[in-house]
């Protein structure tokens, strides 16, 4: 019986989250999700920056969309669907940068308003921009381009080394007068 308990307790947990997903709220269902991908990629295998891009890498277009199905449905529907990593396979991508993300999020919006009711198109974009970001960071960070991360008592040593350089002439132990 505890077998049997533990499946209902974890169907009834996955029902609440599905339930709870953001994407559910604004009316974002599976079917929203199939067309938003199909329509986006469609327009990104056709458009010149991005297209050749995107079929270097893609051998299966069927199997690729189904991931990303499965991504925006785990994403917006909490389904949990997507066994993934994003990150490493955008990493490996050479030559592309913030004029090709600046883009895609270009097709991307504009596909989001013309498939989606406003609110879920609003949804579809701000996860988009979020993600968009995120892997932009990514890659930067496995290119070693990113500046090194600076702790926060060098920074207010930059800070207080800021303060006092608006005072010139002033001694670095004393106080500034107010003459």
């Amino acid at each position: 019986m505890q077998d049997e308990e533990l499946i209902a307790h974890r169907a009834a947990a996955a029902a609440r989250r599905r339930l709870e997903a953001p994407g559910v709220a604004v009316g974002i269902t599976e079917d929203v999700i199939r067309d938003q991908v199909h329509a986006f990629y469609g327009r990104v295998r056709a458009d010149s920056m991005l297209g050749p891009i995107f079929e270097a890498k893609i051998d299966d277009w069927d199997a690729h969309l189904a991931k990303l199905c499965d991504f925006w449905s785990s994403v917006l529907l909490m389904t949990g669907r997507f066994k993934g990593a994003p990150m490493p396979a955008h990493a490996r991508l050479v030559g592309v940068g913030g004029a090709h993300f600046a883009h895609w999020l270009e097709i991307w919006r504009g596909t989001a308003r013309e498939t989606c009711a406003p609110p879920a198109a609003d949804m579809f974009i701000a996860r988009a921009e979020m993600i968009a970001r995120s892997l932009q960071m990514g890659m930067a960070m496995a290119r070693g381009e990113l500046p090194p991360v600076r702790s926060a008592a060098a920074g207010e040593a930059d800070q207080h080394r800021g303060r006092q350089d608006e005072h010139p002439g002033q001694d670095k132990g004393r106080p500034a007068s107010d003459a």
